[in-house]
């Protein structure tokens, strides 16, 4: 095999300025072109999808489980804290997390305005991980060691809308028979730039609306469940429904946020739509690129054959020059790729409008897996794709290809 390396190497070195040395430079860089935006592409779809989820993850758990009614308010029906289920959760090696809460609709009202929410009751076991990072604006709920806190946490518009800010004070009024009215106090202000959020739901303690609803503090709303592996959201839904007694009801956030997830789900096909796209472009233009330098060397192959070189090893010698063409472009592809996706990343250079896009920049994820999957099913793909210009040397007759003129 080293005679064939050998003649690889020599065509390789083109002289400066011939049409097959032009030609090498265009397929390495429709394939370094092909890769480099195989890796934004992807990075930029994981960035999106990562994004999404975490906001819409920061107020809609994976799985939700309240109690079986026909009421459509945001309010749920009473439900133990404390059941078989709950039991079970702390058991499940799918669950990662899992809190209880309640929701409660009512009326913020200032001097100036009103405007409706949903406060949505949080407890000591609720995970603030996700919240923090979309807190823009003072601290956390603090519990006291008894009774309930009478502090809230509401969106940037809801308090641009009121003209509160974080240290404010503002009179709430629930609906309910009686109606009631508490004075709470504006302790953080966060931004998730979802609608469905941000003009709605407020931060607030469980135990202000169970003493709202005159529950106990065994009794909540819901069960918001979290998993370790999301993708797995079918399977492990179906598990935990196993457990379920028969006036709990399960939800999934896929069908919640149905909307958003298709978009998501559309957001993969398209990728997968280009990508092909764009590999076939780089198979084409590579099998076009070879076929060049076949013609161009035709004499060269009539002499190896004269010479008794099989087709098989005159295919190897081409087979290399292409194989070296790829991981040319793929090397050079590579690291403009991960650069572009490294400056947005770092200095956030394109801009979105959040109203539509849900966030204020292109987002980037780096997944090396995806990266490295990109790399193979290059080389594969187009290494097999060289194989089919190569049979053109079986048809080239040595006497003719030795008076062959360019």
């Amino acid at each position: 095999m080293r005679f064939p390396a050998f003649i690889a190497d020599r065509i390789r070195h083109n002289a400066v300025g011939t049409f097959s040395a032009t030609v090498t430079r265009i397929g390495i860089a429709s394939i370094a072109v092909s890769t480099a935006v195989g890796i934004l592409a992807f990075a930029v779809l994981f960035g999106f999808k990562a994004v999404i989820q975490e906001k819409v993850f920061l107020f809609g758990a994976h799985l939700r489980v309240n109690s079986l009614t026909l009421n459509n308010s945001y309010e749920e029906a009473p439900m133990p804290l404390k059941t078989t289920l709950s039991e079970d959760l702390s058991t499940m090696p799918e669950v990662a997390h899992w809190q209880a809460v309640a929701h409660k609709s009512g009326i913020l009202k200032t001097p100036d305005e009103l405007k409706g929410v949903v406060l949505k009751g949080v407890g000591r076991d609720y995970d603030w991980k996700l919240f923090e990072e979309s807190l823009v604006e003072g601290r956390l709920i603090q519990y006291p060691d008894s009774g309930y806190a009478q502090e809230i946490i509401l969106s940037q518009k809801i308090a641009h809308q009121l003209r509160l800010k974080a240290g404010d004070d503002v009179l709430m009024y629930f609906v309910q028979d009686p109606p009631r009215a508490r004075k709470l106090n504006v302790v953080g202000i966060y931004e998730t730039d979802m609608e469905e959020f941000d003009n709605t739901l407020i931060v607030g303690d469980l135990a202000l609306i169970q003493r709202l609803n005159d529950w106990g503090p065994d009794t909540v709303g819901t069960y918001e469940i979290y998993l370790k592996d999301f993708s797995q959201i079918d399977a492990s839904a179906e598990k935990i429904f196993n457990y379920m007694d028969p006036d709990m009801f399960l939800q999934k956030v896929t069908e919640t946020f149905r909307p958003v997830f298709e978009w998501l789900l559309m957001l993969d096909r398209n990728t997968a739509v280009f990508m092909t796209l764009i590999l076939f472009v780089a198979s084409f233009n590579m099998i076009s690129i070879l076929l060049v330098m076949i013609m161009e060397r035709t004499p060269l192959v009539g002499l190896l054959k004269t010479l008794g070189s099989p087709d098989r090893q005159i295919r190897a010698i081409f087979v290399r020059v292409g194989v070296y063409i790829v991981l040319r472009g793929l090397l050079i592809g590579n690291v403009a790729g991960l650069f572009l996706a490294w400056l947005q990343w770092q200095f956030h250079i394109i801009p979105l409008d959040q109203v539509n896009y849900f966030m204020d920049t292109v987002p980037i994820v780096f997944d090396w897996g995806t990266v490295l999957l990109i790399n193979l099913l290059t080389l594969l793909l187009v290494g097999l794709v060289l194989l089919i210009p190569t049979y053109v040397i079986t048809r080239i007759q040595p006497i003719k290809a030795l008076l062959f003129k360019k």
